[in-house]
């Protein structure tokens, strides 16, 4: 029963962050204009048989092309196990066009390079379109970027991100969080965008076969992918930390245990890496307990660990499942999996230790992470660092400003959002404009950016955003750690 109709809450989510990947520096497709109507549709907006009526809406994209890996993919042969076929299948005349195309429209001087060589020049564009999309993921994941729905269809030919569907940039650092409600299984958690689309670029290279044979795009995949996402990650990386001077090996352990401690204390990954700027270079005491505040200021409370450690699952579904564990292996591995229970389980225990824990207890156990693990280590690399230039003032001001250019202030958080949706839902597109203009300059601190205005109508929020409606006219600048409600925020 598609309609093919595209409405006014996920065009909003699309042209916002579209645009605010762009500003970012990362490749990706643009918004045009956001054009709505008075015409409905019906949907079901989580699945769980409560829909509504939503203004139909068009996003006008723009792109270089919208050519993806699953274009080449309609030439695909019947699969053994399914007999699934593509539409075009032994159309080889057809893909030849296509590809030919691509390269020669996109990729001009792999074309000029090899005009006399169409192995050797297939074999160019793929090494190339494994760069870029190694590249590319690299970048998301230094902004915590999850697009949510990373299949081949998802996958730009020129390496762009592509279709906003169910995104989320990340609040709590959390490396296995899954920012699509409807991805069940976290086949697209944040921790395998990499992986995901090393697999994507590998049904690529099926999908080139015979112009492209296997045996080549497959080693291209192994020895390039890789090792280009490792080295532009740490690159990226050091200029977060304001690593500017040296490239050392152990570059990439610190980034590991930054990581860790973020996780450890539920950390907010944009403003952990904001506030790195302000690290104490030298080892001053009161400086560094004044840093030690601001971090543990950034860290999830005791609310916050409750809501994400919630259960899930139903306590009899979870001992039935856990029973059939048991006595039907077989039958329990069809409609379930065992990494699925282990979370649960452990979202119990994580849940019933946090009833007894206090606010004045997380404080110092955060303050305890940070202070074992990051701040050391942090302030023995910088200081190898301090030792290798001349001018140390310099040094830390051409840091701070790499740092500052590298670490956006606002990205476009799930609450920011959904505050911009619910305002044009009522007819005022004013926030949606302030929150674009924000995103349009994401390294600036900018004044008078607030959540909503004090008047917003609270008619047709989300429930949980309504039953919060008090908190949300709390007024928090932008850049601020995200209120209570933003955690139970569903998008599918």
């Amino acid at each position: 029963q598609a309609d093919g109709r595209k409405v006014l809450r996920s065009s909003i989510r699309e042209f916002l962050c579209s645009e605010a990947m762009f500003h970012l520096g990362i490749p990706t497709t643009r918004a045009g204009t956001c054009v709505t109507s008075d015409s409905k549709v019906v949907r079901d907006v989580f699945y769980d048989g409560n829909p509504k009526n939503e203004r139909c809406t068009v996003v006008l994209r723009i792109a270089s092309t919208f050519i993806r890996f699953g274009s080449f993919e309609i030439f695909k042969p019947p699969d053994e196990y399914t007999g699934r076929k593509g539409p075009s299948v032994n159309r080889n005349d057809i893909r030849i066009q296509m590809l030919d195309y691509v390269i020669s429209t996109f990729y001009p001087e792999i074309q000029e390079a090899h005009s006399d060589n169409s192995v050797q020049r297939n074999a160019a564009f793929f090494k190339e379109i494994t760069k870029r999309t190694a590249r590319l993921v690299a970048e998301w994941q230094c902004v915590g970027f999850c697009h949510g729905v990373l299949n081949t269809d998802n996958m730009s030919i020129v390496g762009l991100t592509i279709d906003y569907g169910p995104f989320g940039f990340m609040d709590r650092y959390d490396p296995e969080h899954v920012c699509n409600g409807s991805d069940n299984t976290g086949r697209y958690a944040y921790n395998k965008q990499p992986e995901v689309c090393k697999w994507n670029l590998g049904k690529l290279a099926e999908a080139l076969v015979p112009e492209l044979p296997l045996e080549i795009s497959e080693l291209i995949l192994e020895e390039e992918y890789d090792a280009e996402f490792e080295k532009h990650y740490l690159q990226k990386m050091r200029k977060k930390l304001g690593l500017i001077q040296l490239e050392l090996q152990e570059d990439s352990k610190l980034v590991s245990e930054l990581l860790e401690t973020m996780h450890l204390t539920g950390g907010d990954f944009t403003n952990i890496f904001c506030l790195m700027s302000s690290f104490p270079v030298d080892s001053d005491p009161s400086k560094d307990e004044d840093f030690l505040e601001e971090l543990t200021s950034q860290c999830a409370s005791v609310e916050e660990l409750k809501v994400a450690f919630k259960p899930q699952m139903d306590p009899r579904q979870l001992s039935m499942m856990l029973m059939l564990a048991q006595s039907n292996p077989q039958l329990f591995a069809l409609i379930g999996t065992k990494a699925n229970i282990n979370k649960e389980l452990e979202r119990i225990e994580q849940f019933s230790k946090l009833q007894q824990l206090t606010a004045a207890d997380l404080l110092s156990r955060n303050k305890g992470h940070w202070k074992a693990g990051e701040s050391k280590a942090s302030q023995v690399r910088l200081q190898k660092e301090v030792e290798s230039v001349g001018d140390a003032d310099a040094w830390n001001a051409d840091r701070v400003k790499v740092m500052n250019s590298n670490n956006p202030k606002y990205v476009l958080r799930n609450y920011i959002a959904q505050n911009a949706i619910e305002a044009a839902e009522n007819g005022d597109f004013s926030e949606v404009r302030n929150v674009l203009k924000l995103l349009e300059h994401p390294f600036q601190e900018a004044e008078g950016f607030r959540e909503v205005k004090e008047d917003a109508e609270e008619e047709g929020a989300t429930a949980p955003a309504a039953a919060c409606a008090e908190e949300t006219r709390s007024r928090l600048p932008y850049c601020s750690k995200p209120p209570l409600w933003a955690s139970e925020l569903c998008v599918t």
